[in-house]
């Protein structure tokens, strides 16, 4: 599923694993997913649900209300999308570190093991890492409103790093059965670690 609307695909697949959903119920419950980010409309949900139809990943039923003579269109999870979200939330490679993908995937991190949750962590601070070395040395400019961009992009990325590293300490314990109670500076950016997630990743995309 690498492909541009994969993320979303597997947002549908992961919400109607739970329950089969009608159109509206399926949107708004994708925009609690991304409502951080951006806002999904009509136009980008029904052509990957159409998409996901002709693969047999989900199908469809139309229901005949009492009280309204308008047919409502349910959304179920088939068999074979079951098999596809099962290797999906499974997969750890460099897609699963991506802004758009890891969202969704950490949105599903219930349903996927801990070693494979603990090498995505690792794979998307690592990526995250990269981003901040490259601005960080970045040639300077003059203009003090890109430099204020570059300030706030560089400041974003290092609080999702710290928040990064406190998830992976959490998930290393967890399996060690140990509980950390170090609360110096985080090596990472040598900063202490903030109790939340950021605010928004894809604020900090700045290539």
């Amino acid at each position: 599923m690498a492909r541009k609307g994969a993320a979303l695909e597997m947002a549908v697949l992961g919400l109607l694993h739970e329950s089969p959903l009608h159109g509206y119920e399926l949107r708004k419950r994708l925009n609690l997913l991304l409502g951080w980010t951006r806002l999904l409309s009509y136009g980008s949900l029904y052509p990957a649900l159409k998409r996901m139809l002709r693969e047999g990943v989900i199908t469809e039923v139309t229901n005949h209300g009492t009280v309204s003579l308008r047919q409502r269109i349910t959304y179920q999870i088939t068999p074979a999308g079951r098999e596809v979200f099962a290797q999906e939330v499974t997969d750890d490679g460099p897609n699963a570190w991506e802004d758009e993908s890891f969202n969704m995937r950490f949105a599903f991190f219930s349903r996927t093991s801990a070693d494979v949750r603990l090498r995505i962590l690792e794979g998307r601070r690592s990526r995250l890492q990269e981003r901040l070395d490259r601005q960080r040395h970045a040639a300077g400019g003059d203009d003090r409103y890109l430099s204020e961009l570059r300030r706030h992009a560089i400041e974003s990325v290092e609080r999702e790093v710290r928040w990064l590293t406190d998830l992976i300490n959490a998930e290393r314990n967890a399996d060690t059965g140990t509980t950390s109670t170090n609360k110096g500076p985080d090596r990472s950016t040598g900063s202490t670690p903030p109790r939340s997630a950021p605010a928004a990743t894809p604020a900090a995309e700045t290539q």
